[in-house]
């Protein structure tokens, strides 16, 4: 399924904020020293953040916007020390359970971030579960609110 249709989905379906404009997206990328992939650049000036299913309060999937975004070892660990996380590692969704979907901006692979479950418990260790944004979001929204890299069921993976 392609972004546009994606993203179409999410207004259609979800919870979107309003879009962030292409100055707070370099204002973004001047102040975190790296730059939106196409698939989180069309995301976000589609829409700065949101949640998928629920509304805020009892969101599953919140994407953050833009002013949200921060290094995960600060989110997760509360320390900007390297032996709690790489700098390089950023936070992208709160799970709402204290778990987090991060990106690696040290790992481009053909112009896209992967993404990676980090989990509280074992952060710095994080696990892959997307080559990119655009597969992230497309299992997501296909999960039935669940964490779809959790799930036992191969049709989810």
């Amino acid at each position: 399924m392609s972004m546009r249709s994606l993203l179409a989905e999410i207004s259609r379906i979800h919870h979107p904020n309003a879009p962030a404009t292409p100055i707070q997206l370099a204002a973004f990328e001047a102040h975190v020293g790296w730059e939106l992939d196409g698939d989180l650049r069309a995301f976000y000036l589609h829409c700065d953040g949101g949640t998928l299913f629920e509304t805020r309060a009892n969101a599953h999937y919140r994407f953050l916007p833009l002013a949200e975004i921060r290094r995960a070892r600060l989110a997760i660990r509360a320390s900007d020390e390297d032996e709690d996380g790489a700098p390089s590692v950023y936070t992208l969704v709160d799970m709402q359970d204290s778990d987090f979907i991060v990106l690696d901006v040290a790992q481009r692979i053909a112009g896209r971030y992967p993404l990676f479950d980090a989990w509280h418990e074992t952060f710095p260790v994080v696990e892959r579960i997307a080559s990119s944004f655009e597969e992230f979001l497309e299992k997501a929204l296909r999960s039935g609110n669940r964490s779809f890299w959790l799930s036992s069921d191969p049709q989810e993976r």
